[in-house]
């Protein structure tokens, strides 16, 4: 594979913006609309679409599936198991994002029956959702994490290789694995992203669509993240130099998911990684 590169990161941003894909969010009701707004924002085609009676036929027409455990009944887990099935017998990329793991059985019960049913081609989560669903013990309060993504990364490496899929543990550092070894880390952001509700839901959703246009999934991932980063650390710099706070925040993120440049994508990025 061809190294990562600030170059080669903003291509993928290019192909999402120019292909427009159609992203399939079964997500949660907290952050559908911001999600399906940043998706928007980006360039995407979002569709929020949870009854069984469509979801076969949606994952059908849209070009990647995202997955969002984050507010659960019997119905919305049965609807991502047939999802998730229809997307990997088409070859759809798939990415799971397993909210609050770790926070109740019937929570884990729920990543369980979906990891039976076909593995994501990206899983994404913070330090402590990621631990849950290695099987390590975490603490975990909702979508909150008590611990530092740099201690999650055995466990993701494992659960990497495990599924064959590519992990992403957020954080103030991102660390994106692939199953093959490759490791990337990313250091862009701001700590006010963690007070906007649906940012940490919203990059799932950007992975959905970068997954779209890119056929390496760990790319993919990455571009994602380094583009979600680079927009909130300038949009907090942005917001905070107006004297506002985290309302104006989640404004100024979407603003800059749509126009943030190349020049200063390349020039802010802190990229690191190993292949």
């Amino acid at each position: 594979m061809p190294p990562l590169t600030a170059d080669s990161l903003w291509a993928d941003v290019l192909a999402v913006r120019q292909q427009q894909p159609l992203v399939h969010n079964i997500t949660n009701f907290v952050v559908m609309n911001y999600s399906a707004n940043a998706l928007l924002a980006l360039g995407a085609a979002p569709v929020m679409a949870h009854a069984r009676e469509e979801v076969r036929d949606m994952a059908g027409i849209a070009h990647a599936l995202v997955l969002n455990i984050g507010t659960l009944s019997p119905e919305w887990i049965e609807a991502m198991v047939m999802a998730l099935q229809t997307a990997r017998a088409r070859g759809l990329p798939v990415v799971l994002d397993p909210v609050g793991a770790g926070a109740t059985p019937y929570r884990n019960q729920a990543i369980a029956q979906l990891l039976a049913a076909g593995s994501p081609t990206v899983l994404r989560g913070n330090a402590s959702e990621v631990l849950s669903v290695a099987g390590v013990q975490s603490a975990t309060r909702g979508v909150d994490s008590a611990i530092a993504s740099d201690d999650a990364l055995h466990a993701a490496q494992a659960l990497a290789s495990h599924l064959g899929a590519v992990v992403c543990v957020s954080g103030a550092t991102d660390h994106i694995l692939a199953p093959d070894g490759r490791h990337a880390r990313l250091s862009n952001g701001h700590v006010w992203m963690t007070r906007v509700t649906g940012v940490g839901c919203s990059a799932s959703a950007l992975t959905g669509a970068f997954c779209a246009v890119q056929a390496d999934a760990f790319r993919a991932t990455t571009a994602a993240m380094a583009y979600l980063g680079v927009v909130g650390e300038v949009a907090a710099e942005q917001v905070r130099a107006q004297g506002r706070g985290v309302g104006q925040m989640q404004i100024a993120l979407l603003d800059g998911l749509q126009l943030l440049d190349a020049q200063t994508f390349k020039a802010r990025l802190r990229l690191h990684h190993d292949e």
